[in-house]
């Protein structure tokens, strides 16, 4: 059977990593006939869910990404299997499977129906995978930023992150980033916090980021942006040593930090693992070092009132007073985490006029209504 997977710029990323494990696909903006590999997000899932559902194709739908891994019932309405969070194994047994006509039930990490009794069928959980043994990108199908590092030992109530690739965070060898690296002008990184690559998450590492930052650097005619997008950094990763060995061997002149509320309430309750004292001095780390950060902030958090708002406005307004920058966001409850089904808050009227101002000042990007 044809094998394709529907493309988009949203899905880039996880496309490109899954190229490597199933070279027999092709790309496509429309569903064709044959098998269809579909990845996405919460926003995207309703327009998916349409296409598919208005298909005129003979396919088998297959899904996976963090909607439809943490709201399998839900897309199992419109799609014929489920693969749970990482699909590096996952999706070529699967593949196998279905083109040899076998049992789909030995094929673990995957919810389907069960066409007899209607049931939800879930195989069994998949151990996580060595990054070591996946090439992050087939460079002749598509190009992306370099997964470093995956998995996240914090449990922040709002991400979906280490409920798909679980608390112990995995780590790409050198060698093998160097050799992805050779394949890019621009060198970026996917990572949940850049600044841990090599460590546990929790405890630094500068030493493996060094050393990392020292072999790309030895690449000739490259440019090296690390702890900017698509990454983060964790404010309290931010110190001088890692800011210096930024300067020192990196081309970009921001850094991406998550500091998520300018309230220390609400960070506790969300479960952050951070202070709003640890942001503004990472804050104050960057602007020493001659970086500009660019925050990001969520507001609609459940319990958030106004004054945790208004906490938040005031760090706000004195990172962009400093010079640095600010991403506003709005609280979207995603499935499979502890927030999937919570009513998010309203933003106060002060809060829009803040932000909104702010942005028309080109300091303020993003959605937060």
């Amino acid at each position: 059977m044809d094998v394709y997977f529907r493309w988009n710029r949203k899905n880039s990323y996880s496309i490109a990593a899954l190229s490597p494990v199933v070279p027999q696909a092709s790309l496509t903006k429309k569903p064709h006939d044959g098998i269809m590999l579909y990845s996405f997000s919460t926003n995207q899932k309703d327009s998916i869910f349409e296409e598919v559902e208005n298909a005129d194709t003979d396919s088998i739908f297959i899904a996976g990404g963090p909607h439809p891994s943490g709201a399998t019932e839900e897309t199992l309405k419109y799609f014929d299997y489920v693969v749970i969070g990482e699909g590096e194994e996952t999706l070529p047994h699967l593949l196998k499977t279905i083109e040899a006509g076998g049992d789909v039930s030995k094929v673990r990490g995957i919810v389907y129906v069960d066409q007899k009794t209607g049931n939800l069928v879930y195989t069994g959980k998949r151990d996580h995978v060595d990054l070591n043994s996946y090439p992050c990108f087939n460079p002749e199908v598509l190009i992306a930023p370099i997964e470093i590092s995956r998995g996240c030992p914090w449990r922040c109530k709002y991400c979906q992150t280490p409920r798909l690739f679980g608390n112990n965070v995995r780590h790409r060898e050198i060698d093998s980033i160097v050799k992805c690296a050779k394949h890019q002008k621009d060198i970026r990184f996917i990572s949940s916090n850049a600044f841990a690559y090599g460590s546990d998450g929790i405890h630094q590492r500068f030493d493996k980021v060094g050393r990392l930052l020292q072999e790309l650097y030895r690449l000739e005619e490259k440019q090296i942006f690390f702890g900017t997008f698509p990454s983060e950094v964790r404010p309290e990763f931010v110190t001088d040593e890692v800011m210096e060995l930024v300067v020192q061997y990196c081309t970009n002149k921001t850094i991406n930090l998550g500091a998520q509320s300018g309230s220390d309430r609400i960070l506790k309750e969300i479960w952050r693992g951070h202070t709003v004292d640890d942001v503004i001095t990472a804050v104050e780390l960057c602007l020493f070092h001659g970086i500009s950060p660019t925050v990001d902030f969520i507001f609609g958090y459940p319990s958030e009132t106004e004054e945790d708002q208004g906490e938040s406005l005031d760090i706000i307004k004195w990172i962009c007073g400093k010079g640095g920058s600010v991403r506003a966001h709005y609280l979207t409850p995603l499935p499979g985490t502890p927030y999937a089904d919570v009513v998010p808050s309203k933003i106060s009227r002060e809060a829009n006029r803040v932000l909104g101002r702010l942005a028309l000042k080109g300091k303020l990007t993003g959605s937060w209504k």
